[in-house]
């Protein structure tokens, strides 16, 4: 049975396709959604974390829920401090038997934690806040803190994780997080989304909001593993990116969903986002078929599953491609107006075959 794991602001939705039909399910009502990931090596194993409610595990593909251990209490400014907002998740596949993948948890202010057994205990990966560039992560909206924003785990190395700080540094670790270098002269500095793809080692791609202050860098790429980037930007007109995403059976072909500022990348009432796509030696280029319009569109989350298929969720619905991004059609899913007020955060799709 294939299952989409559809995280918006206010809401945890779960779709379901049976026998031919969707279904649609609401999980977590009340809680502020921030993220979600499933464990690769046990897909009935889901995690979601909230602002203020920490991070919230399934054991049998989102019927259900429970929160997890508490992350460690950190001294803080002359305090100590309840890291309960959990801003990014991600889970590597099994680095020796058990029950679960390697879960790392981030957070507002910016930490990083790591679970063996399913986030039942956590041990905080002190060095990440101990790096030279620490001191100057600031989000701009809350100046005086910053939350890690997205990690990725190598495909190939599990131990390999990067971690991007909003904002302020892209960093990463070889040994599952006991130490951590720091970010690079050139690199991102606010990266939204990193991917990694398994038939393309050391390839990095970021859509980041850069863009929005030096236009070139919205979308960046690094081919030795992060030590430098470029900014492949050609026929990019809209710079502020938040999503990212690889066709599963060819590194060439990628999609970001992108806005012009970060205004009109969130505004609920006036939004205007919209998506593009590049090809193996083609310039980027706007996609439109079958998405709404631009206006009145949140930026939207993208992720790639089985080879040529996309999946998009954004304030108006969950659409599909099968056609590796060109055309899309949306999900019969029951789309009411509240959900048509909330910004995507996260999707995860699993079941396919």
């Amino acid at each position: 049975m294939q299952s989409l794991y559809l995280a918006l602001e206010k809401s945890l939705l779960i779709a379901r396709q049976v026998n031919g039909n969707w279904c649609l399910e609401s999980h977590l009502d009340g809680l502020q959604v921030m993220c979600l990931a499933v464990d690769s090596s046990r897909p009935e194993h889901v995690y979601c974390g909230t602002y203020r409610r920490g991070l919230w595990r399934s054991e049998d593909a989102g019927r259900t829920w429970r929160p997890v251990g508490d992350l460690p209490m950190i001294p803080r400014d002359a305090k100590s401090i309840q890291y309960s907002n959990i801003t990014a998740v991600a889970v590597s596949k099994k680095e020796r038997a058990g029950d679960y993948g390697v879960v790392y948890a981030g957070t507002e202010p910016a930490a990083m934690f790591r679970s063996e057994d399913g986030g039942t205990s956590w041990q905080d990966l002190a060095s990440f806040r101990e790096l030279p560039s620490s001191s100057s992560w600031s989000f701009p909206p809350k100046p005086e803190t910053s939350h890690v924003r997205c990690i990725a785990v190598d495909p190939r190395v599990p131990a390999h994780v990067f971690c991007a700080v909003e904002a302020g540094a892209l960093v990463q670790t070889f040994d599952g997080g006991a130490t951590w270098e720091d970010r690079v002269d050139g690199g991102p500095y606010d990266t939204h989304t990193l991917v990694m793809h398994p038939q393309a080692p050391d390839r990095l791609y970021v859509a980041a909001g850069d863009g929005f202050a030096h236009p070139k860098r919205g979308y960046q790429e690094s081919l030795d593993g992060g030590k430098t980037w470029f900014y492949p930007d050609e026929g990019l007109c809209q710079h502020y990116l938040v999503s990212v995403a690889v066709d599963a059976g060819n590194p060439e072909t990628i999609i970001v969903s992108a806005a012009s500022n970060p205004q009109l990348a969130h505004d609920r009432l006036n939004g205007e986002a919209t998506l593009y796509r590049k090809a193996r030696n083609e310039h980027w280029k706007e996609i439109t078929n079958g998405l709404p319009k631009a206006q009145g569109s949140m930026t939207a989350v993208v992720t790639a599953t089985e080879s040529g298929r996309f999946y998009l969720l954004s304030n108006h619905g969950c659409y599909y491609s099968t056609d590796t991004g060109l055309h899309w059609e949306r999900l019969p899913l029951d789309w009411n107006k509240d959900l048509g007020h909330q910004h995507a955060q996260a999707i995860a799709v699993t079941g396919e075959k």
